[in-house]
């Protein structure tokens, strides 16, 4: 007898569940040698059978996971509108061109307009300033924290200021009660870069807030390194109705329709509106308020978020035990007299991204990463380093013109040519941060 289409599906992920189990399992166990990655995806079983149980419906696009991982991730950040994406690269995109529409009017980011920032960190954080016309303005950062200089934010505001886009280091949080003060009392957008710090939380008017809440608008990426992982995907997030009705838009084809895939007439206008010089009655779903994209992610990578969005609290309390765990061992073997250790923002809990370090006078970087990259330990530089000194700048950008740099950027050319990072993603055991450590340390001793 033919079984039915439920108790199909159910053998079927059954069986997934039982295959991950047997084949997908992390083995733990570390032997000197094994090869210590800077970040890795951590999942199991439940990952999978949400994965294949989206395959089995088949509808590829975003759909009812989608739906589900925005309400979870909005709770999560305490914020009242998400919408998911298909990278963290789009996710920034998405964010700064919201600030373009014409629904915003005089606040609206015009080309020629100023937006301050950092140059380092990673460049997709910059790239739709650039891209749309916009001018970047760069403001060198603070070591050991690597997070925007706020003593040189006045000096960067001019009368074309209109907002600041800045990222969150490595996980921990830039000084967000400053930064929000200088753009309440500019009237600027603040855009939270929350990539590299879902999890982080900073302490505003005596309450815990997460990151990325705290702003205008923030934005996450759940590439396979990141706080959590579906594979490629990220997420825009706004307490701002205006700013979410624009940032629905804008992902989905910059379309005035707000009708979700597979559903017509949700307004009940969809043939009697009258829209810009169209004639009355044209097909609502075909009206466009916005020149946008199509940056949706799909079900299938929405359900495996909703897996991981389950197990984010374990993975954020997994990586704070490995970076302290990871700072003591060094301080415990001197690595402060040759190193400058990271230090957490005043005011925040960072959920750490990685272990950031920065060679002190006479130390060489390059000894140090090459004998980690020998022994099997995975090393990373903060991103671009300087941003402005790569060959997408260099002989392309007019300083002054399309870009501006206040004063120097003396602690980001420090950064470029001394600081590296090493992972503590909450795959990594004990052992293999003892064995880390032990490696920091015999690189310092040669």
């Amino acid at each position: 007898m033919m079984k039915t289409k439920e108790e199909a599906k159910k053998e079927i992920l059954d069986l997934v569940a039982e295959y991950a189990r047997n084949y997908h399992s992390r083995n733990t166990e570390f032997k000197e040698g094994d090869r210590i990655p800077y970040a890795s995806r951590v999942y199991d079983d439940r990952e999978m059978v949400n994965l294949v149980d989206s395959a089995l419906e088949f509808w590829l696009t975003s759909g009812r996971y989608a739906d589900e991982f925005e309400r979870k991730l909005a709770s999560y950040l305490g914020v009242k509108y998400c919408s998911l994406v298909n990278s963290g690269s789009s996710a920034n995109l998405l964010a700064f061109m919201t600030l373009t529409s014409t629904l915003l009017g005089d606040r609206r980011v015009k080309r020629g307009d100023e937006v301050i920032t950092v140059a380092a960190g990673f460049p997709t954080t910059v790239t739709p300033m650039i891209q749309y016309g916009a001018i970047p303005v760069f403001v060198d950062v603070t070591i050991p924290e690597y997070n925007i200089d706020v003593d040189k934010l006045e000096k960067a505001f001019s009368d074309k200021t209109r907002a600041v886009m800045i990222a969150h280091t490595l996980g921990n949080p830039f000084d967000l009660a400053a930064v929000k003060e200088f753009c309440d009392r500019h009237s600027l957008w603040l855009v939270e870069d929350n990539c590299d710090a879902l999890g982080s939380r900073y302490m505003l008017d005596g309450e815990w807030k997460c990151t990325g809440s705290i702003g205008d608008i923030g934005t996450s990426s759940f590439y396979p390194p990141h706080h959590m992982t579906m594979g490629e995907g990220g997420a825009v997030y706004t307490d701002n109705a205006l700013l979410n009705k624009i940032i629905r838009s804008m992902r989905d084809w910059g379309r005035e329709c707000a009708c979700p895939s597979g559903t017509d007439n949700l307004c009940g206008h969809r043939f009697d509106g009258q829209f810009g010089e169209l004639p009355k009655g044209y097909d609502h779903k075909y009206v466009y308020s916005h020149f946008g994209y199509n940056l949706k992610a799909t079900d299938m990578q929405a359900a495996i978020g909703c897996a991981q969005i389950d197990k984010l609290d374990t993975f954020t309390e997994k990586r704070k035990h490995n970076h302290a765990l990871l700072k003591d061992l060094l301080l415990a073997g001197g690595a402060g007299e040759k190193l400058i250790l990271p230090v957490a923002s005043e005011n925040s809990d960072p959920s750490w991204f990685g272990f950031m370090m920065t060679c002190k006078e006479g130390v060489s970087r390059t000894d140090i990463v090459d004998h980690l990259e020998k022994n099997g330990i995975q090393t990373r530089m903060l991103f671009a380093g300087n941003l402005i000194k790569h060959p997408c700048f260099c002989g392309v950008m007019v300083p002054g013109t399309d870009y501006r740099v206040i004063g120097d950027l003396k602690n980001t050319d420090l950064i470029m040519d001394n600081s590296f990072w090493v992972g503590v993603y909450p795959g990594m055991t004990d052992d293999k941060i003892r064995y880390m450590s032990g490696m920091i340390l015999e690189s310092l001793s040669l």
